[in-house]
This record gives C-alpha cells, sequence and structure tokens, in this order.
C-alpha cells in the first residue's frame, strides 16, 4: 500500500472541503437549472424507488432530493449507474447549456476499477486485495487527473455560467474493530485508503477547475458498513436511501448554499 500512502501524502496538502466557484456562478435555488451528472452514487444505485431501472436512477438520490425540495426552474437527471468519465463525455454532458445554472459530478470510482477490485476485496486474499488497490492507485496518481481536467473542462465549456459541485466518494467501511461477515481489518483498511487518494485527487482537479468539492467522508463518518447504522449497504457497496438523504443531501446542499 506504499503508493497509497505515498501519493496520499503529496495530496493532503489539496483544500478537501467545499472551494468557491466563481462569484458568477451562485445559485438561486427557485431559479436553479439544474443538471445531475455522474456515475451509480450519483443515480441512486441501490437506493430504491427507481426512476429509470436502465440508469439505476432513484427517487432517493440527492440530485433527485434536491430538486423535489428546492423546486428549481427545471431538473435534467443524467447521472446513470455504471457510468465512466467518457461515458459522461458520450451520453451526459449534451444536456448542459448556457441557461444551465447548476451542476453535480460524482464520477471516477468506474474509472479506476471499481467493481473488479471490491470483488478481489471482498472474495480474494488480503495480497489480491492489496494488488488490485495498487493498479486502480497507479490508473489515479498516473491517469485520471487528466482525464478529469479534460471532462472538467467540456463541463465549464458547456455550462459557462453554472455553479459546480463535484461530490466525492465515502469511506466504505468502519475501520478497526470486528465486522462480521465483513472484510478483515486489514483489507477495510486498505479500501479505506484507497477512497483517500482517489477523493484527493478528484477535489484538487475540482479546485484547479475553480468548482466546489462536497467531501463524502465526513458526510458518512460513524454510518459505514460494519457500523450499527450504517447508510451503506454491504450487500452492493452503494449508499441506501437513508444515505443519500442523511449524508448526501446535506453534503451537497450546504456545498451550493456556501456559493
Amino acid at each position: 500500500m506504499s503508493l497509497f500512502r505515498t501519493a496520499g501524502a503529496t495530496l493532503l496538502a489539496l483544500a478537501l472541503t467545499s472551494v468557491a466557484a466563481p462569484a458568477s456562478a451562485t445559485t438561486d435555488a427557485a431559479a436553479a437549472r439544474y443538471v445531475a451528472l455522474g456515475d451509480s452514487y450519483a443515480s441512486g444505485t441501490g437506493a430504491g424507488s427507481y426512476s429509470d431501472v436502465a440508469c439505476t436512477r432513484s427517487r432517493n438520490a440527492y440530485p433527485a432530493l434536491w430538486a423535489a425540495a428546492n423546486a428549481p426552474a427545471s431538473f435534467t437527471f443524467a447521472a446513470c449507474g455504471g457510468a465512466t468519465i467518457p461515458g459522461v463525455l458520450g451520453d451526459q454532458v449534451d444536456e448542459l447549456d448556457e441557461d444551465t445554472t447548476l451542476v453535480s459530478l460524482s464520477i471516477g470510482g468506474n474509472d479506476s476499477g471499481f467493481a473488479s477490485t471490491m470483488l478481489s476485496c471482498q472474495y480474494s486474499t488480503r495480497s489480491a486485495c492489496e494488488r488490485a488497490l495498487r493498479t486502480a492507485g497507479e490508473y489515479v496518481v498516473n491517469e485520471l487527473p487528466g482525464e478529469l481536467d479534460s471532462l472538467y473542462a467540456t463541463v465549464r465549456a458547456r455550462a459557462p455560467h453554472a455553479e459546480v459541485v463535484v461530490i466525492g466518494y465515502p469511506h466504505l467501511y468502519k475501520e478497526g474493530g470486528l465486522c462480521l461477515g465483513g472484510l478483515s481489518s486489514a483489507k477495510r483498511t486498505a479500501v479505506n485508503q484507497g477512497s483517500d487518494l482517489l477523493n484527493e485527487t478528484i477535489a484538487g482537479r475540482a479546485e484547479a477547475a475553480g468548482f466546489a468539492f462536497a467531501d463524502g467522508r465526513p458526510a458518512f463518518a460513524g454510518h459505514e458498513i460494519c457500523t450499527s447504522d450504517a447508510w451503506i449497504s454491504s450487500t452492493n457497496v452503494h449508499p441506501t436511501a437513508e444515505g443519500h438523504a442523511s449524508a448526501y443531501l446535506p453534503a451537497f446542499s450546504a456545498a451550493v448554499s456556501a456559493n
């Protein structure tokens, strides 16, 4: 896990709290023209009550909850389970235009091999889990920054007046102690270190683009898998409806209202 520790030490200097968007990109919620982009953590995979089964777009996902609470002038829910950066560029960014005033975006996990890495960690040995995480970490350090820069530049070009909030990923597991039926303590720590590296990279590129960053880790703190009140499903390793309502929605709302 030396890659995560070394790269993480460098990246910890990046701002992990919400960063201010340009002054021109503030949002009046009632007048907002809001477009939600991203992957399964934005679409609401695992949260139930799907309006679109193919993309697992859930009425319980934080974009839909924010829209229901704020009644924006328009709301386009483009996020889709399984999306990657090329998928967002190919299938989602066309929803943006000069009238868009608010964009949320969660992306990067699938690009770094989230699904295969989690399978290795859940069903293989500790060494196999750590190898998968090292491979993912090499991508996150060497390739993901440039891919995010290109995506963020496209988002800004297509929605020049929008406030853009990039949403990070939570720690998936409680560290330390027992986790009956779950991962070993060493695997849980390794997975969370991988999440740190991913989040720190995303936060740094969001800041460079002038976008706000909403950190999912403090939002879900104390409610990871293996806690007594988990807001992340141990079955599909995604936020539950409660996780979206009680963690992601407040984090996103705070990032929007802070700008």
